[in-house]
């Protein structure tokens, strides 16, 4: 197990009726907020209107920023930074899903910077100071909710990027599980796929001497495999919500990549494809994740892939190949059986772009740690994922 510094201030109210707070933890660090929100989902939910009233009982006045998108656009992050700085706003609360959370981290960030915020994401500029965040999450998938992390497109350059800082982890964070029953299926199925891919970026290391945390790991990918399905059954089943929503949590909050050396290649590498066709990140990934399995099997790679395919699938078996095969077919069927695509094709990506979104995957170096991927490799992985 490697060294390691570990450290997560972010404050979590976990469980039924704690939204109500939201305004006692708000004037812990502010009066005057931005509050943002996506497409609309938080006022048919009713959230909208619980969440207004609470600030103005507490005396907090608050300026909007509506309509984010499911992947958050550099333009709204500019737009929140001109409503901080016209109105003096020095908190800004997300309420909505990962791609919410992000777009008020960048805005957080930005709203200290003297150039765009778009220099954080092209390396042109590093995060020093940060307005403080709240959130109140709605969708279990990214695991915003208690990391630094933010990822922003720009349609101007078909970009997706993403940077991170600990000044990014949010003061605090409400997670009702009940305020994600209206989830629709396939964003709640996206979901599903965006926390085991999170693990598996921990999970496949290039040391795999931290054994605490990677059975820590299968746990969660088992939770997610068993909550899941049920989640879609049974939208407003409580006990699979709250699992899943915590399970996105612990997934991305830096516990489980304690003491190893992580990947991220899978995640790259669908970053270049949702920059393009804005798709969204967890379809994505489902579509990708086996294919990158099957590209990176091999024997320096073999034992940890059997390892994954017993322990999470129970399968049984003395070739490894074999084993580790059995195990990547059924995370392509897990993936299809929660109604995701399994081609790029599907999706309306077109072969011509496989290339592009190749070199820019790896614009500053080869992806990954379990096993290096150079530009080449990127388009053999698209390739496969596209036929």
């Amino acid at each position: 197990m490697l060294d390691f510094t570990f450290q997560n201030p972010a404050k979590i109210l976990f469980g039924k009726d704690q939204v109500p707070k939201v305004g006692k933890e708000v004037k812990k660090f502010s009066e005057r907020i931005l509050l943002v929100y996506g497409g609309g989902s938080i006022k048919r939910s009713g959230l909208y209107d619980e969440v207004t009233q609470i600030l103005k009982e507490n005396g907090v006045h608050y300026e909007e920023l509506p309509g984010v998108q499911a992947n958050p656009r550099i333009t709204s992050v500019r737009e929140g930074i001109r409503l901080c700085r016209e109105n003096n706003l020095d908190l800004v609360l997300a309420v909505g899903g990962g791609s919410t959370i992000d777009c008020a981290k960048a805005i957080a960030c930005g709203f200290y910077h003297d150039g765009d915020p778009w220099d954080f994401f092209i390396r042109k500029a590093r995060v020093t100071n940060a307005l403080p965040i709240g959130v109140i999450l709605t969708l279990a998938a990214t695991g915003s909710e208690m990391n630094g992390n933010t990822v922003i497109n720009n349609d101007d350059t078909m970009d997706k990027k993403g940077i991170g800082s600990p000044r990014l982890v949010p003061k605090f964070s409400i997670l009702d599980p009940t305020y994600t029953f209206t989830v629709p299926a396939n964003q709640t199925a996206a979901g599903v796929v965006d926390i085991i891919s999170h693990i598996f970026e921990t999970y496949f290391s290039a040391n795999n001497d931290a054994y605490l945390q990677d059975r820590m790991c299968e746990a969660v990918i088992k939770t997610c495999i068993h909550y899941g399905p049920i989640a879609l059954k049974e939208p407003e089943n409580y006990e699979a919500r709250a699992n899943l929503m915590w399970a996105s949590t612990v997934a991305l909050n830096g516990l489980l990549s304690t003491g190893k050396r992580t990947d991220w290649a899978t995640h790259m590498i669908e970053h270049e494809v949702s920059a393009i066709y804005d798709m969204t990140h967890g379809l994505g990934l489902a579509i990708l994740t086996p294919y990158w399995m099957e590209y990176v099997l091999d024997d320096s790679t073999v034992e940890k892939l059997a390892d994954y395919a017993r322990n999470v699938w129970g399968v049984s078996g003395q070739d490894n190949y074999e084993v580790a095969r059995e195990g990547i077919r059924n995370t392509q069927e897990f993936f299809k059986s929660l109604g995701l695509s399994t081609t790029l094709k599907e999706e309306g990506v077109k072969e011509e772009s496989l290339e592009t979104m190749a070199k820019k995957a790896t614009e500053y170096g080869p992806l990954g740690n379990f096993k290096k991927l150079e530009t080449s490799d990127v388009l053999e992985i698209l390739k496969k994922a596209y036929a």
